[in-house]
């Protein structure tokens, strides 16, 4: 079948034909001027015949619709045949071309060509990550359905030492006494399959702990859903996981500086950064099996926020920290998220009301947008000044990029879209947006967002200084937008240079 967007391909074709001869002058295999003008001749016949050739081959074929082996076959099959045709041919002729210059033309020629097919079917590979949306069940107070009753001491022994198999004798005391393991509506599980736990029967249990390690667990997510699903209202769910931070330490104290940077790097390159990379994920966790994965506090908190609990308490053990949570509400069941990549897209309220999104380079975390009411309840509030000094949320190089503005580039996208102006007040998430009171909604939304902010100038420290200082900027702009806007930029430039602001 011939592959749709074929003529694309021909293009492709045509331009690794011209490398590849370009290739020959320069390694000199054409030399004097008139080689050159026969090669040329010869290398648009060639071109032709390959084109024609690819076509009877099945060169052409989708590669959506065929297997890897047969894309190279028929490459294969396209040089060998053209290969053949000039060892006959070019000898016969009357100019002075060697066989063999056709021959390492058609040779490159097939070297680039199989970079370009094995590239496409990896495209295929890497892309089709396709998960089957999480059947979410819809029920409406589901009470526990046994008694609680306490455990033989015979029964309770058994969980010991169960527990002791995978964990320390100090993990299991502090369980026992916070996740109460001698109550028999409370289930304990080890398996990093996530299967297990549908075996569990629904509202069961009240407590439900889990000691497999979410580092090692396979499909987090969806155990989380599953788990949710088994636990009646409010039930809670104990996991544990190795902190990203743990890692990291251990290795730059294991081996000497220089080299612990170097070698945490690459680890991290490797358990980090390929498991979120569109190209490099499906790769990972088919090698890895989704094994010894870096897993950050943010992402373990924002995954269960996600899959509807929300944390009590984190305990930390050592190397590990168990994370108290309870059932809160149903999973997000309108989007599947896959990976995570450094160039983001966010859903903002801008004039008129109307959602744009906007592009940003990722500064926080996996999941890091479902805790944000879970950090700012920790810290008794958003505390606006020193947002970008110590929330946890925000990975190391994302305060670098905060401090330099260079996390905020991207937003020139949206500068050139004309979704934004230079000047004016942020554009907001939902959740934020319906946070501020209605008259500075309507104020707000009367007006297009800026890119330059009024509360670089004002510094607001609590929410009512800064709907104070968005509502001095709007005022005057509504007044004289243009006077406004300049006088703001300028007094933006001096509050910068001069006071060190972050981006927000």
């Amino acid at each position: 079948m011939i592959r749709e967007g074929w003529h694309k391909r021909i293009v492709v074709d045509v331009l690794v034909w011209v490398l590849a001869a370009l290739l020959c002058m320069l390694w000199r295999w054409v030399s004097n001027k008139s080689e050159i003008v026969h090669y040329w001749a010869l290398f648009g016949v060639l071109t032709a015949a390959w084109i024609l050739v690819g076509f009877v081959v099945q060169l052409y074929r989708s590669y959506k619709e065929t297997w890897l082996w047969q894309s190279l076959l028929s490459l294969i099959a396209d040089a060998g045949i053209l290969i053949g045709l000039c060892w006959w041919i070019l000898p016969q002729l009357p100019y002075n071309l060697s066989p063999r210059v056709a021959m390492w033309t058609i040779l490159i020629v097939g070297a680039l060509e199989t970079f370009v097919v094995v590239m496409e079917h990896y495209w295929k590979y890497a892309t089709n990550m396709t998960v089957p949306a999480i059947q979410i069940e819809q029920r409406q107070n589901a009470q526990v359905a046994n008694q609680d009753e306490k455990r033989t001491k015979a029964s309770i022994e058994s969980i010991h030492q169960s527990v002791l198999s995978v964990t320390t004798e100090a993990d299991y005391y502090m369980l026992r006494k916070k996740a109460r393991l001698d109550s028999r509506l409370t289930k304990v599980v080890c398996d990093r399959n996530r299967f297990a736990f549908l075996q569990i029967q629904d509202y069961q249990y009240e407590t439900i702990v889990d000691l497999t390690l979410l580092n090692d667990a396979k499909g987090i997510n969806r155990r989380f859903c599953i788990v949710n699903q088994k636990l009646p209202d409010e039930g809670r769910y104990v996991c544990c996981y190795r902190p990203q931070e743990y890692i990291k330490q251990k290795i730059l104290k294991k081996y000497p500086w220089g080299l612990n940077w170097i070698i945490y790097s690459i680890y991290f390159f490797h358990k980090r950064v390929m498991p979120r990379l569109m190209l490099t994920s499906r790769l990972y966790y088919d090698l890895t099996k989704g094994r010894k994965r870096m897993l950050s506090k943010t992402e373990v908190l924002g995954r269960l926020y996600y899959c509807g609990f929300e944390v009590d308490d984190i305990v930390p053990m050592g190397h590990i920290e168990y994370v108290f949570a309870h059932r809160r509400s149903q999973p997000y069941p309108q989007e599947q998220i896959k990976v995570y990549g450094p160039l983001i897209k966010l859903p903002r309220v801008c004039k008129n009301k109307e959602i744009k999104f906007f592009y940003k380079f990722r500064t926080m975390h996996p999941y890091a947008e479902y805790i944000q009411k879970y950090v700012f309840d920790a810290r008794g509030g958003m505390d606006i000044a020193d947002k970008s000094n110590d929330d946890f949320r925000i990975t190391t190089w994302g305060k670098f990029m905060r401090k330099y503005w260079l996390d905020e580039l991207p937003m020139l996208i949206n500068w050139f879209k004309r979704d934004v102006k230079l000047v004016g007040v942020r554009p907001l998430s939902r959740t934020m947006f319906d946070s501020y009171p209605e008259w500075l909604q309507d104020k707000r939304t009367r007006c297009k967002p800026g890119l330059i902010p009024p509360f670089y100038i004002d510094h607001p420290d609590t929410f009512d200084e800064l709907f104070a200082s968005e509502d001095k900027y709007l005022t005057e702009y509504l007044k004289h937008p243009i006077r406004t806007d300049i006088k703001y930029f300028f007094l933006t430039m001096r509050s910068i240079l001069t006071r060190k602001t972050h981006s927000a």
